[in-house]
């Protein structure tokens, strides 16, 4: 090289790093992202997208002399690779990207470190090749690099040539995907037009705004949220309003669960025998199987939020990492002041997890059975945390003792990504697909299956079944579409965008006084528990801020919106701007007539919902049926089982 005196200049190493950091992000799109590419023009925009943030970025060190240049573009261009791994290992896990908000939760990760471990795969060294390379050439061939200043006077060329860039990248994206940055609430729009680097400043812009937002807020806009809430009001419908006043409310929730699994054979044997007997409208409940999760990137937590609040989840990350700051008026404390309920949450993993133990106490939630209240001997663990039969077993104990009436909200884990089970636990043979994950996924999903059975015989042993209203809910999806093509081989169809909005749903399944079994199609989403439940124990909800509609009213509304922006209606769904029949999932050739009314409506559920969040409205409405929780009454002691 020093023969020729072919050297590499500072802006050489420049050019060099924003293509190799380029490379590595069409590689991310094309191998572990999943972001829906369509046609020419969205190819090209792929393309065209992660250059104009990178060279903006690291054009800024070639203001610098010598060595400082060369490593200071390194450090840069590293951060910058490691901006993308992170964001392709969190796709992997939550098919979503990571925002600021996620960042708030970072806790979390050591309670789900062998979760993430398995969205590592071996071809990961391709993301830090280039920067294995950088490395040696700056600390053993020196000798290699030019270290003549780049002309400050061109630098301003360059970054406006980066800039020019972007806002060529914006005027396709926005002529393919019209008002993108102010009308989406899809993060893999965002990607896919923008790229990863721009959508981490767009969303860093956002999240000042929502901070602002806050600080602004004023009883106005309360009064504008809370005349759209009161047209959204359903009423009652008397054949089931107050029917089970007075009783237990037992809350199930069955994480991962996907509906695909009802009636479900996997070599000759049903995946979920006791929860198909549940569903066949012969049993004691009532089963919902157009019923969906309506999580965004909080999944478990955004379910418990929406269940609890009636309100969305919000756009970036989770509304748990609003954590003890915002007020709220959730059903435990509307149950506790109306009819003098105690309440409590019970799971088996620790209260910091999600912020549990600040969000539950603003609430209203009288006692947090965490883990601390089990026994997590190494042999009753599995993958998160304890598993469900044992966590079952225990908290039927303590429902035991509880006063009634009483609300309780059960968190099951072992049916978790990457779903993962003992050889002595497992009571099926996994399916043959290939796929780790969805093989597990079968075999976890059957344990659960059979811890639920065991807990419902408990309650009836306990004398506690029929005095209890029971819910059983699936909190979001357990497989995302990083899977579809074993998620085709096992359910013997092709995984079409219409199909995988079809995998979305959860089940709903409700035993209560008056209500009785059948299987309900009626479209419906988390979003529409709360108001369903307040009126089965008789309480007006009139004077409630809720989003949700009663699914037993006469008047509820069989629109079902999801955390981006789609939707799904009795008649039809809109998947990624397009519109599918339900009945074949066949795209339709003349758009519905009330297709841009319910977009609207869906619209502006979801822009409700947000300014209540960031704007904490609740602190200005003076409900007359609700006095507003006072968190300092809450606090969550150890249990008796707690390491010493």
């Amino acid at each position: 090289m020093e023969k020729g005196n072919k050297k590499i200049g500072i802006f050489m190493f420049f050019l060099l790093m924003v293509l190799t950091i380029s490379l590595k992000t069409y590689f991310a799109y094309y191998v572990d992202l999943s972001l829906g590419v369509k046609g020419l023009v969205q190819n090209l925009i792929l393309l065209m997208n992660p250059y104009s943030l990178v060279a903006l970025i690291l054009s800024v060190f070639l203001l610098f002399k010598g060595r400082k240049a060369f490593w200071f573009m390194f450090i840069g261009g590293f951060l910058i690779t490691f901006v993308l791994y992170a964001n392709v290992v969190y796709f992997r896990f939550f098919s979503d990207f990571i925002t600021f908000s996620t960042l708030n939760q970072v806790s979390n990760v050591d309670s789900m470190g062998g979760a993430l471990s398995a969205s590592f795969q071996w071809y990961d060294f391709v993301y830090f090749l280039d920067t294995f390379v950088y490395l040696f050439i700056l600390t053993f061939k020196q000798k290699w690099l030019d270290k003549q200043v780049f002309h400050k006077k061109f630098v301003p060329v360059v970054m406006g040539t980066a800039i020019a860039l972007f806002f060529l990248n914006l005027a396709f994206a926005e002529a393919d995907r019209p008002e993108l940055l102010t009308r989406t609430f899809d993060h893999k729009y965002l990607v896919k037009y923008l790229g990863p680097y721009n959508f981490t400043v767009y969303d860093g812009v956002k999240t000042i705004e929502n901070n602002q937002q806050k600080a602004l807020a004023s009883e106005d806009d309360l009064t504008e949220v809370l005349n759209y809430s009161k047209q959204k009001n359903t009423e009652p419908n008397p054949v089931y309003y107050g029917k089970a006043k007075g009783k237990n409310v037992i809350k199930i929730h069955l994480e991962s669960f996907q509906t695909f699994l009802i009636n479900k054979k996997v070599n000759g044997e049903e995946v979920t025998p006791f929860l198909n007997k549940l569903s066949s409208g012969q049993d004691d409940f009532r089963y919902y199987p157009n019923f969906y999760h309506q999580t965004g990137q909080g999944k478990t937590s955004d379910a418990e939020f929406t269940m609890d609040n009636s309100l969305y989840g919000l756009p970036q990350g989770s509304a748990f990492s609003l954590k003890g700051d915002n007020t709220f008026q959730s059903l435990p404390a509307i149950l506790h002041q109306q009819q003098d309920y105690t309440t409590n949450v019970m799971h088996g993993d620790y209260k910091t997890f999600w912020n549990r133990d600040q969000v539950y106490r603003h609430f209203g939630i009288d006692k947090f059975y965490d883990a601390t209240y089990y026994d997590m001997s190494p042999e009753n663990l599995e993958n998160l945390g304890l598993k469900d039969k044992e966590f079952f077993k225990e908290s039927a104990e303590y429902l035991d003792k509880e006063k009634e009436p009483f609300y309780s909200h059960l968190v099951t884990l072992t049916n978790h990504y990457p779903f993962t089970l003992s050889e002595e636990d497992a009571t099926i043979e996994k399916s043959d697909t290939g796929n780790n994950t969805v093989d597990g996924y079968i075999q976890t999903a059957r344990y659960l299956d059979e811890s639920v059975e065991a807990f419902i015989n408990d309650l009836k042993a306990r004398g506690l079944y029929e005095d209890s209203v029971i819910v059983l809910y699936g909190d979001h999806y357990g497989i995302s579409e990083n899977h579809n093509k074993a998620m085709s081989e096992l359910l013997g169809e092709p995984i079409t965008p219409a199909k995988f909005n079809d995998l979305n749903k959860t089940g709903f399944w409700i035993k209560a006084p008056g209500v009785e079994p059948k299987v309900d199609e009626t479209y419906a989403g988390q979003i529409d528990v709360m108001p369903t439940l307040l009126h089965l124990l008789g309480i007006d909800t009139s004077n409630y801020l809720m989003l949700g509609t009663d699914m037993l009213s006469k008047d509820h509304q069989e629109v079902v919106p999801f955390r981006n922006g789609d939707f799904v209606t009795k008649d039809y769904k809109y998947v990624n701007g397009k519109v599918y029949n339900n009945k074949d999932n066949e795209p339709m050739t003349t758009p519905p007539s009330n297709l841009e009314e319910v977009k609207q409506q869906v619209q502006t559920d979801l822009e409700v919902s947000d300014k209540i969040l960031n704007g904490d409205l609740f602190r200005f409405y003076k409900n007359p049926d609700f006095d507003k929780v006072d968190p300092a009454k809450y606090k969550y002691e150890a249990g008796s089982k707690a390491e010493k």
